[in-house]
């Protein structure tokens, strides 16, 4: 027999846009369940350090990630360790997420605050290093690594924009890409080219990442001569790639041509009833500070949609 489980408010994925979330539905009075595969938190609980969060000027990653849970918690949402794999829009007031196990959580209103992955070299090194100097996000890291080398990896817009931020950081930033030319736009190259900052090695790629407590060094390898060699630096960031995580939507919801998805201004997707929040809808940067003001919105649109539904 399926095990199907009523609430008012349906949020599928548990980061900071997903917990905030959870803690204003669950404030309105609202029956509110958050479901997470993982901990709570998302990509922050397993972040070494956060500096950009509004005060706190340095907290550890998993740290916060705990007193978000902790503070939604106390007004009452429920937290729920499952893996949604289907999402179905039933009906206005129907929205159903399907949990790994069969598990039916039934909303009023559905938020999706799934996030993204970044794509990964999967080289010796890249797991070991991950917060120690192996990175996937400029903004949030790169003030951690002033005057280190720093190794940045891929030849897309993101690598290269991201590249150039860290040199306001770095003594050196060296871009790292297997082809012998960008593919970024041309106007984001000439930018990069006529930073004194920005290095190139071109036909390259890494084959691993080195060090003791934090990054050291990587080896590199020359995808033309397959000759290696060592490249002491202090942090390496990786950009070839972020996926949405959107795999288990129905296909109403709209996205745009990089998988990430549409919202209004009140978060709301193309689908009514069904809302997105984070790093998983399209929007300029992926911050912290972004997802808690998408969730904020997410939540109090469904509320406010709940309470019309019941006027």
């Amino acid at each position: 027999m399926t095990d199907v489980k009523e609430f008012d408010i349906v949020i599928v994925g548990g980061g900071p846009g997903g917990l905030t979330a959870g803690m204003y539905g669950a404030r309105a009075n609202l029956k509110t369940v958050l479901v997470e595969k993982y901990l709570p938190g998302g990509q922050i609980a397993s972040t070494g350090d956060v500096e950009d969060y509004p005060g706190f000027e340095h907290i550890a990653g998993p740290e916060l990630a705990l007193k978000m849970a902790e503070h939604a918690k106390k007004f009452g949402l429920q937290i729920v360790s499952d893996e949604v794999v289907e999402v179905r829009n039933e009906a206005e007031d129907r929205k159903v997420a399907v949990g790994a196990g069969g598990v039916m959580y039934v909303g009023k209103q559905m938020i999706i605050a799934t996030g993204g992955s970044p794509v990964l070299l999967n080289i010796p090194g890249e797991k070991e290093f991950s917060g120690k100097g192996v990175s996937y996000c400029a903004i949030c890291d790169g003030a951690f690594f002033k005057g280190e080398v720093i190794a940045v990896v891929g030849g897309g817009d993101a690598a290269v924009e991201e590249g150039m931020f860290l040199t306001k950081f770095g003594s050196r930033v060296i871009l790292i890409h297997r082809r012998d030319k960008l593919r970024a736009q041309k106007i984001i190259q000439d930018r990069a080219f006529k930073n004194p900052k920005m290095e190139f090695l071109w036909d390259s790629v890494l084959d691993e990442i080195r060090g003791d407590t934090k990054v050291r060094s990587v080896v590199i390898r020359n995808v033309k001569t397959g000759a290696k060699s060592s490249l002491p630096v202090g942090a390496v960031f990786i950009f070839v790639g972020f996926h949405p995580n959107t795999q288990m939507l129905p296909d109403g919801v709209t996205k745009n041509d990089q998988g990430y998805i549409l919202t209004d201004n009140r978060m709301e997707t193309s689908v009514p009833g069904i809302y997105a929040c984070g790093d998983v809808r399209a929007q300029l940067v992926r911050q912290i500070t972004n997802a808690v003001g998408d969730g904020t919105t997410a939540a109090m649109a469904a509320v406010y949609r709940i309470e019309e539904m019941h006027a």
